[in-house]
């Protein structure tokens, strides 16, 4: 379980003391509440991915203790590389490759997390969260995750016509009605020259949504 610490941190990870102190941001200060926090952050195919190296950043900041698991689509946008840097940690980028040889299928990975995010969470990634598909070990490590126990924040991102499809908003009702949660899209310019809904939730808003459902499990379990 993670623990209280006081001292907060800038973006830069710079120890502030004194008057600098109230310019640190109140999520900033939130953040290190969750010091020692088991986040693991799944990162699918999409353009967005340059925007989770910010999330796991600011989590590793926090003294979080930040996993992330890539499609081979998402190496193609960041390197593994980039998220080890960030995080401190091994990047899971196949479910066949095994760390820990007692555990093949990455089960007590999944096990021991505190909460779970994808980000960006794409229309094909949505799809094989709603019909449980396993071939990637993003949806692997989901699929094995309680969410009883362990809740799974989705953030999806996508051109606002993938996002409007039918099957696209059946897969979302399908996963809400699952337990999951999501924060985002938002509207917005894409990468794609369109500008309406279906832009990944910015690092600051999902950070916020990460803290306030910690905080949330931590209540339920005190």
């Amino acid at each position: 379980m993670w623990t209280n610490t006081a001292a907060p941190i800038t973006d830069s990870g710079q120890r502030i003391s004194g008057g600098r102190e109230q310019a640190v941001s109140a999520s900033c200060e939130q953040s290190r509440r969750f010091d020692g926090a088991r986040i693991l952050v799944g990162v699918s195919g999409g353009i967005a991915a340059y925007k989770t190296c910010t999330v796991v950043s600011r989590l590793a900041q926090a003294r979080c203790d930040v996993t992330v698991c890539m499609t081979d689509a998402a190496t193609r946008f960041v390197a593994p590389l980039t998220f080890q840097a960030l995080s401190g940690r091994h990047v899971y980028s196949s479910q066949w490759e095994h760390v820990d040889a007692q555990d093949p299928q990455h089960i007590a990975l999944a096990r021991d997390a505190d909460l779970v995010v994808v980000a960006p969470c794409t229309m094909d990634c949505l799809a094989k969260l709603a019909s449980g598909r396993t071939d990637d070990v993003v949806n692997l490590l989901v699929s094995a995750i309680d969410r009883r126990k362990t809740p799974v924040l989705l953030a999806p991102s996508m051109n606002e016509i993938m996002w409007s499809q039918p099957a696209t908003q059946r897969n979302v009702a399908t996963l809400r009605e699952d337990g999951f949660s999501f924060v985002g899209p938002a509207d917005g310019w894409q990468a794609c020259r369109a500008v309406g809904p279906g832009r990944m939730a910015e690092p600051e808003d999902i950070l916020e949504e990460v803290f306030r459902t910690l905080d949330e499990r931590s209540k339920v379990n005190a």
